[in-house]
């Protein structure tokens, strides 16, 4: 049980670690490409802009390497603080008009994003519904949903709250950064040191192992679903507080991303392998790139195409590396 069951795989350490001179290198591109990207304030913005990002990253990561997956992460970062910012804020501001307590605002975002993940894991485990239908199905309502209450318009006059997290600084660095960090660094410890964190990687290794180690598998999967659309909430009031506004699409397209990340992180989609670190290492890597492409002038248009490029080159090396195809 314990080979089998708790021990994180050592070649996806030494993937995750590959990372490193990675991001060292991208750095020295991006000096050469201009000398603004060594800047303090460049590469705290990238870091800001990235706050959001690898937050879905965390939650679709855990929930990788658990053996499923969740697409809907993209929509609950747009419905989640939009449903709420509308319960709160005027009809004049685009609200619904109930102008709720403010201080309700950052409650009602996290208990939605907890709901949408509580109701995937019901239709994925108690119902045996196939994962990719139900969560892409989720993520169309989702959407739809958020269009309906925004009424395709931009929400503003943000709660105080909201816009704090946003756009507070704490010890010389945006919030936001630090609050990602901290999720991180507990996100590894529980999955690397705690039973119920490493009985994720179980559950992804070998299902039907995993419960016959009396692993309660659909709880804890269930627990995992949870944690992902709180976290896909907490992203959103990340963005929306960043912004200054909720927009009508907010979210959309980030999935692609999220998922490129993951598996250049060595986060593997058939589940039971790749750690947060590798992941978030992914993230980084995708920030980097993204600035430099930006500095060099070159088209945002073109951006997504390279990183679907980077998604099928991390494919390849991952089986150069392993052997083994990641389905």
């Amino acid at each position: 049980m314990t080979t089998i069951a708790w021990r994180v795989p050592r070649l996806a350490r030494v993937r995750d670690l590959a990372l490193v001179p990675a991001i060292l290198v991208l750095i020295v591109v991006g000096w050469i490409v201009h000398p603004v990207f060594l800047t303090t304030a460049n590469l705290t913005n990238v870091l800001q802009q990235q706050t959001e990002l690898s937050l879905l990253v965390l939650a679709e990561a855990i929930i990788l390497i658990g053996g499923r997956f969740d697409l809907s992460l993209e929509s609950t970062v747009g419905l989640a603080p939009a449903l709420a910012v509308a319960l709160v804020i005027p009809a004049a501001s685009n609200g619904i008009g109930t102008e709720w307590s403010s201080a309700l605002a950052i409650p009602i975002c996290l208990l939605v994003g907890l709901a949408v993940g509580a109701f995937n894991g019901l239709l994925i485990l108690r119902f045996g519904l196939s994962a990719f239908i139900v969560t892409l199905g989720m993520l169309i309502v989702l959407r739809g949903v958020q269009i309906g209450i925004t009424g395709g318009q931009n929400l503003f006059e943000l709660p105080a709250s909201v816009e704090y997290l946003g756009t507070a600084v704490w010890l010389g660095l945006p919030a936001s950064i630090w609050i990602c960090g901290v999720l991180f660094a507990a996100g590894i410890a529980v999955l690397g040191f705690f039973r119920h964190g490493r009985a994720v990687y179980a559950i992804g290794g070998n299902r039907d192992a995993a419960r016959a180690a009396g692993i309660r598998v659909d709880r804890v999967m269930w627990v995992v679903f949870m944690v992902g659309g709180l976290l896909a909430a907490l992203a959103g009031l990340l963005m929306t507080g960043r912004l200054g506004s909720v927009a009508a699409a907010q979210g959309e397209g980030m999935i692609f991303t999220v998922f490129a990340a993951a598996v250049i992180g060595g986060v593997s989609m058939e589940g039971g392998k790749g750690t947060l670190f590798g992941a978030l290492c992914g993230v980084i890597v995708l920030g980097l790139i993204n600035n430099i492409l930006t500095l060099g002038g070159v088209s945002a248009q073109w951006i997504q195409a390279i990183y679907g490029l980077i998604i099928l080159i991390a494919l390849i090396l991952a089986r150069v590396t392993t052997g083994k195809a990641q389905d």
